[in-house]
């Protein structure tokens, strides 16, 4: 996946300068991090979402790299002094899909069918739903989750859709799951490049690629994730939309069982994009109290 969203942002940045089409003008650079290493345990479990991008960002600093293509949802919600987030690519579709060979839907799955996700987040909304599934921790790449999904490891899975639309594989989604049913994770569906602070060379050749409104939208959910100070030990959901340019936001905090929930909304304008989201997250905790892991 990693390499198929870098070559992705390869191709769209040598189509935006052919000048850089030389030999060698771009390359892309293999870095193995601790998050695609351990495959048998949950992320919070081992240290949270950024071991997905420690390797990559000392990479960074080390002039090993210029650029760093992430999937914004694996990006911590606070960089290293130095480095930042420079573009943001028009965001994918955020939802999530649901996969199975015993039902056509997450509503026709068999009680206490086996279901699997290692996603504190995705688990908390599926119980909140059908308190009687099994949910089995799951991880590894997407071939990989396939193939236990054929083997009959589990009944089914929840996958980002964008997913595998990049891999072309969305025709295994049994089910679209909408936003109501499974509100995406932050920063879902949108790829960020993390750039060394000040580097105005790099910042003007990724301006063609560069969304502004998936930018305040991504902007809003992770304001609003800083808000909460939210980890990968807590199950939280949220997700930014433009209506012309008005922004509409949702957040969600659940207890990672799905016994309970406080969902929240809030509209604005597109340039308040970071306001609202502290405040939505601001809301939220206050509306939590001390009874969902956020102390």
């Amino acid at each position: 996946m990693a390499l198929r969203q870098t070559a992705l942002v390869r191709d769209r940045l040598l189509a935006a300068h052919p000048d850089l089409t030389a030999a060698g003008a771009v390359e892309i650079v293999t870095i193995r991090t601790t998050g695609d290493r351990v495959q048998d345990r949950r992320l919070a479990e081992i240290g949270g979402k950024g071991l997905f991008t420690k390797e990559i960002e000392e990479a960074l600093f080390a002039g090993r790299i210029d650029l760093a293509v992430h999937s914004l949802k694996d990006v911590e919600t606070w960089l290293p002094d130095g480095l930042e987030i420079a573009c943001v690519l028009a965001r994918d579709d955020p939802r999530d899909a649901f996969l199975s060979t015993q039902a056509p839907s997450l509503a026709a799955l068999p009680k206490d069918a086996k279901i699997g996700t290692a996603s504190l987040r995705r688990q908390a909304q599926l119980l909140r739903r059908r308190p009687d599934l099994v949910v089995v921790p799951i991880r590894g790449n997407v071939n990989t989750r396939l193939k236990k999904l054929d083997g009959g490891e589990v009944d089914a899975m929840v996958l980002a859709l964008c997913g595998l639309e990049r891999l072309c594989l969305a025709e295994h989604a049994t089910e679209i799951l909408s936003r109501d049913v499974m509100l995406p994770a932050v920063g879902q569906g949108a790829l960020a490049i993390e750039c060394r602070a000040g580097d105005d060379g790099l910042r003007r050749l990724l301006e063609p690629l560069h969304d502004p409104g998936s930018a305040a939208c991504v902007k809003a959910e992770r304001a609003m994730l800083a808000a909460l100070d939210g980890s990968c030990r807590t199950p939280i959901a949220g997700l930014a939309e433009l209506d012309g340019d008005r922004l509409v936001l949702e957040g969600l905090l659940l207890t990672p069982e799905g016994s309970a929930e406080i969902r929240a909304r809030c509209t604005g304008g597109a340039g308040d994009a970071e306001r609202l989201g502290t405040e939505l997250g601001g809301e939220l905790r206050r509306r939590a109290g001390s009874g969902f892991g956020l102390d």
